[in-house]
């Protein structure tokens, strides 16, 4: 499986060029001139090259149609205008015409009509900024009883600007009552809320031909997966650079979301990964620099200006406001303070502890060894180090010292790992079972390519669990569905996040075109995980043999979640021979003992039902714009989401340490402790069925 995918596809796609002439119109507003953008002459080339890439190459051989047309019309209008806000329903009849003809513009060259959709969106959002301003000249009254519905993605459109300056009218005043939550006087607010709508304007009148021909083709390669994505040749050496840079500062990935900065990955080992507050879908308002610094509101802000606010020299303070993805986009915001740091590469590697749990006159000792990431150093492999830090290798290593001191199960913490090197997953599961299959990859064009265990010794034979949650993904899911399989272990936690797809970078500069422009980048999805039994972990990743409740659904949150993500499916198993200890039978003990504890556990009814509080605030189609009510609303969520992360191991855990020992009683982490549990019944059914616990 080490080698890398290569593409080659012809370029005899004929050729065609726009050209206009640059038009200028005042905006009055700040009396500054708009610019009525146009395509670019390179524009049409990039366009062709990018609709032969996806036809030939894209995993889902999706025709290029008038029924993907419409797909793209969609998703272009709602890149645009997402909470439908800005556009008039006579706006969106009047584009209607192009419902069905964006198949035959991609094949044109023709983009001309997504310019005029997108000039006449920026034109629109102008004139509903200056209405902005004299609402917050004006004031709200907060001790009236109204409400306004935050999530617009699936409403209708504003009838008329009657309607329209309503709903602008309840967003301001929602906008304002959440800073005055957070104790600020009406100057105060009105301030924070003009400079952040003057933010946004400066943000459309630097935008430039380039952002809206990217936007375009987003929509369009969106219309067949959410990981296919184009880069233009600016935001591809951004993406460069802050590859090489993103082991630096807090260790975060972000993304524009709406209006916000967004938290697209957590990197491990990181100072926002070690400080278990920060996750991915959290939402960054404010950034404040040291102890006693003014925090700076970014909503509105352009993703480069909130990145150079939270980079800064290794062992300063950042502070950052930050609304977590469970509580949505009207929960408050929670304040926390990080140490800029460098992200060591050790720090993303394994570590191992040990916890002991008595149970009646007997005391279990079990390993815990928690995985961050996949990792492994490519750049060593490569150049032929022999002994190259890898994931695999460090476990092997940490296995061989919980040997010594004889422990009595183990259990591999995979919670918030997002993947990493498919290799090292392979290898990872090769320590726990003999020989055989790990992961089947299917190709675009239909073609399997079954990975094995490449290493027939068996490290670890002892019982064995799994921890998961609904941020495991990719690699982490290869790991646990294997194990799961091979029925070598008991898999705990969350259902996972159901990512089973493989993405390729195409760099466009490779092709010749007819200038020596840059042309940028083309993320493409190429292939698909399965497990050895064919089924895929695309959308429904791995369902934990014991189940944990989770404060996502996988509507809510995960690759099920995301628009045109690709089905589950199913093809031919991988012959393998279940090499695992426990029958369906003791499973079904396993879940019936678990049941019963998640009944009678005060800390599992205690976290049951902060997640059912937290599930059914965010569920609210509206939220109350009564201040007193809507007061009560956030300290009853604010509450439950304190409650969950103590107990779902967040603010109050300690951290694996190679040097720690534990006792069971001493952790908080509720689906830790359950892991524990679960190990504790499975030592039971061992020694209940068998002479003697198999070990190492």
């Amino acid at each position: 499986m080490k080698k890398i995918i290569m593409l080659a596809f012809p370029l005899t796609v004929a050729t065609y060029l726009l050209a206009f002439e640059s038009e200028i119109i005042p905006h009055k507003q700040h009396g500054d001139t708009l610019e009525i953008l146009r395509p670019e002459k390179n524009h049409a080339q990039v366009q062709s090259r990018a609709v032969i890439l996806l036809n030939q190459h894209h995993y889902r051989k999706a025709p290029l149609n008038d029924s993907l047309s419409s797909v793209i019309f969609d998703r272009y209008l709602g890149s645009l205008d997402p909470s439908r806000l800005y556009l008039l329903q006579s706006d969106i009849q009047r584009y209607e015409k192009y419902r069905h003809k964006f198949d035959d513009f991609l094949k044109k060259g023709d983009l001309g009509p997504a310019y005029e959709i997108f000039n006449d969106f920026r034109s629109a959002f102008f004139k509903r900024t200056r209405k902005v301003y004299d609402l917050l000249e004006k004031g709200f009254d907060f001790t009236i009883d109204e409400t306004y519905q935050p999530n617009r993605e699936d409403a209708p459109w504003p009838a008329d600007e009657a309607e329209a300056d309503e709903l602008w009218r309840k967003l301001v005043k929602d906008q304002a009552l959440s800073l005055k939550l957070t104790g600020k006087e009406w100057a105060d607010i009105a301030d924070i809320l003009k400079k952040r709508y003057k933010n946004l304007e400066k943000t459309f009148l630097q935008l430039e031909s380039e952002d809206v021909f990217e936007i375009y083709m987003n929509a369009f390669t969106e219309s067949y997966d959410p990981h296919t994505a184009y880069f233009s040749p600016k935001t591809s050496d951004n993406f460069k650079i802050n590859m090489s840079q993103s082991l630096e500062g807090i260790g975060a990935r972000l993304q524009m979301d709406n209006d916000y900065v967004k938290v697209m990955e957590v990197i491990a080992g990181g100072p926002a990964f070690k400080s278990k507050l920060v996750h991915s879908g959290d939402r960054i308002v404010g950034v404040a620099q040291g102890d006693d610094k003014e925090f700076v509101d970014v909503v509105g802000w352009r993703l480069d200006d909130v990145v150079q606010l939270i980079r800064g020299p290794k062992g300063s303070k950042v502070r950052l406001q930050i609304i977590p993805a469970e509580l949505g986009v009207t929960g408050t915001p929670v304040e926390i303070s990080l140490i800029r740091d460098k992200v060591k590469l050790e720090d993303q590697m394994p570590l191992k502890e040990i916890i002991t749990y008595n149970q009646g006159p007997q005391t279990y000792k079990i390993g815990v060894i928690t995985i961050p990431s996949f990792y492994m150093n490519f750049e060593d492999s490569r150049n032929g180090v022999e002994d190259y830090n890898s994931a695999s290798r460090e476990v092997r290593r940490l296995l061989a010292e919980l040997e010594k001191e004889k422990i009595d199960g183990l259990i591999i913490d995979l919670r918030f790992n997002g993947g990493g090197s498919l290799q090292e997953a392979i290898e990872l599961t090769g320590l726990f079972i003999p020989d055989g299959p790990v992961v089947q990859v299917r190709n675009s064009a239909g073609g399997v390519e079954v990975a094995n265990d490449p290493d027939p010794s068996q490290v670890y034979k002892g019982p064995l669990v799994t921890l998961v949650n609904r941020f495991s993904a990719s690699a982490s899911e290869i790991f646990a569905g294997a194990i799961q399989d091979y029925k070598r272990g008991v898999i705990v936690g969350e259902q996972t996040f159901g990512k089973g797809t493989v993405q390729n970078l195409v760099d466009l500069n490779n092709y010749p075109f007819s200038s020596n422009e840059k042309y940028g980048q083309v993320k493409v999805t190429l292939a698909k995980f399965y497990r050895i039994t064919g089924s895929s972990t695309q959308n429904k990743g791995v369902t934990p043999d014991i189940e944990l409740p989770s404060s996502f659904g996988p509507d809510e949150f995960g690759e099920s979640s995301q628009p045109n993500s690709l089905p589950w499916d199913q093809i031919r198993p991988a012959p393998y021979r279940v090499s695992g200890m426990l029958t369906d039978e003791q499973i079904a003990e396993l879940k019936k003992s678990h049941k019963y504890r998640m009944k009678h556990d005060p800390d599992f009814k205690e976290l049951m039902r902060s997640i059912e509080e937290i599930k059914k605030e965010r569920q609210k189609e509206t939220v109350s714009l009564l201040e007193s009510k809507r007061l009560e609303e956030r300290k009853k969520a604010e509450e439950s989401q304190k409650t969950r992360l103590k107990l779902t191991g967040g603010v109050g855990t300690k951290e694996a340490d190679d040097k720690q020992m534990r006792s069971a009683d001493e952790i908080e982490d509720a689906y830790l402790k359950e892991s524990l549990n679960v190990m504790a019944d499975m030592l039971k059914v061992y020694s209940g069925s068998q002479a003697s616990v198999p070990k190492f």
